[in-house]
């Protein structure tokens, strides 16, 4: 009943558009007909028409890679010395302070604390602590702003990687690249303003699964999805012509389906129409660029060494980099890695060493790579997972094993270029690791800061959805000037 009223109301609208003839009536019908008419003389193409960005962007473009099933900080980058003196000792109820736990911990009958059984050092002029088992990113730690003092309210996996993505904990809502295409539209209107690489850790191949959801469009147009590059034969599904079909033929059938989808679109008014019209001709376009994106062959052999061996094997982490690096050579405006793997609540030691060795010498690769062809200043790199790990062993500690729980109150993320300070740490945490002691910042302040970064003022870019304005921090998040340069 909903579209058939739409249809009659649109009917009634030409009807009177037709009578007042090429008056202000027939422009106005013109415009609704072609709504994207306006589009090639822009090099921003943003078919949303909003007055973005509010203010001079100091970064282009993101990669996030997004680490998923909550990395251990008190094994990577936030060195607790007194974790190692008081090991084995029951977890004090003066700094638990009650504190929420999940249902794999909450019958434990004690919390013995565990330091690291990995060596910490501090490296370059910031004197940042890097874990023995991140040696490459400990050659980089000038590059990096470290934030130790991330919390959040989610304590299991889906709601704290939704809340990351999407700022809600329920799902439905548009992901943060999503927002940002939907905002500053395209930087290249051959590829995806917002792709998405998947790839799975050793140290734990089988957790967690993620949702594509987690980079969907929720309440926004389909137009501002992101595109999922596969490492096999066909990256982009449903991208290549049937056999027997040449380009020529190709372009003709588009043309025909487009004549088609414009008059539907007059008929009905339908959006949607618009967004699966842009969409095939995407499509038609990457048949071209997405080969040439995904032809690593072509990178010097030197490049290769720098980022690992696994570089050149499709589908693992070091090559979603490589490729991240070759996206933003092109600016596509959102690059979002994900990478599972990380949960490691039993048996942390062996499973933590895998996992940091499928992202170390990568991570550290793609930060100097984009440093060196000069894109590092205009790409703001973000590093970190869902939420951080207990300081007490999760199940039996014994004298070289132990497991961590989930812990949203305090862990460490990190971020690189694009307008961060380099070799600086904000935050901290209290000498058990356990609560954030200064500074804290929330996951809504993190995505202020990323828009701030993108010259977006996350307060004022909403989207009106079912009678309510709807934004990416919600009601709340503020920009965290302290760690701008």
């Amino acid at each position: 009943m909903e579209e058939l009223s739409k249809h009659f109301l649109n009917n009634n609208r030409r009807h009177f558009l037709k009578k007042v003839g090429l008056g202000i009536g027939g422009l106005a019908a013109a415009s609704l007909l072609d709504p994207f008419s306006s589009l090639s003389a822009s090099n921003n193409l943003n078919p949303t028409g909003l007055n973005l960005p509010h203010f001079a962007p100091k970064a282009k473009r993101v990669i996030y890679l997004f680490q998923s099933g909550g990395p251990s900080q008190l094994d990577l980058f936030d060195y607790k010395p007194l974790l190692d003196k008081m090991r084995g000792q029951d977890l004090p109820d003066s700094v638990r302070q009650g504190q929420r736990l999940t249902g794999m911990t909450s019958g434990q009958e004690s919390f013995p604390l565990v330091g690291s059984n990995f060596k910490f050092n501090q490296y370059g002029e910031s004197r940042a602590w890097v874990s023995s088992i991140m040696p490459y990113t400990a050659k980089v730690v000038d590059e990096l702003c470290f934030i130790k003092s991330m919390h959040t309210e989610a304590i299991n996996h889906d709601p704290a990687i939704t809340f990351f993505q999407t700022g809600s904990q329920q799902p439905g809502r548009p992901s943060i690249g999503s927002w940002m295409s939907y905002g500053l539209g395209s930087l290249n209107e051959n590829l995806p303003t917002f792709s998405v690489l998947l790839s799975r850790g050793t140290g734990r191949p089988f957790s967690q699964p993620l949702y594509s959801r987690l980079w969907g469009n929720g309440f926004l147009s389909s137009l501002h999805q992101g595109v999922q590059f596969r490492s096999g034969k066909d990256p982009v599904l449903y991208l290549k012509d049937p056999d027997g079909m040449s380009r020529s033929q190709r372009r003709a059938m588009l043309d025909h389906i487009n004549e088609l989808n414009h008059k539907q679109e007059a008929e009905f008014g339908d959006p949607e129409i618009n967004s699966r019209i842009e969409q095939y001709e995407m499509a038609y376009r990457m048949q071209t660029s997405v080969p040439d994106t995904m032809n690593v062959e072509e990178e010097p052999e030197h490049i290769i060494q720098m980022y690992g061996v696994d570089a050149m094997i499709p589908g693992t982490y070091a090559a979603n980099c490589l490729l991240a690096r070759r996206m933003a050579e092109r600016d596509v405006r959102f690059i979002q890695l994900y990478h599972m793997g990380w949960d490691q609540h039993f048996d942390l030691p062996s499973q933590i060493e895998k996992q940091a060795k499928d992202i170390d010498q990568a991570t550290a690769a793609l930060i100097m790579d984009l440093k060196q062809r000069g894109l590092l200043e205009d790409t703001l790199v973000v590093w970190g997972g869902e939420f951080g790990r207990t300081n007490y062993s999760q199940g039996t500690l014994t004298d070289t094993n132990y497991g961590r729980d989930h812990h949203p109150k305090c862990f460490t993320m990190f971020m690189a270029g694009g307008g961060v300070k380099p070799g600086f740490t904000y935050g901290e945490t209290d000498e058990f690791g356990y609560n954030v002691a200064k500074d804290p910042m929330h996951v809504h302040d993190l995505q202020a800061t990323i828009m701030h970064l993108m010259g977006v003022d996350h307060t004022k870019f909403t989207h009106k959805h079912q009678g309510r304005r709807f934004r990416l921090t919600d009601v709340s998040g503020h920009v965290v000037n302290d760690i701008l340069t």
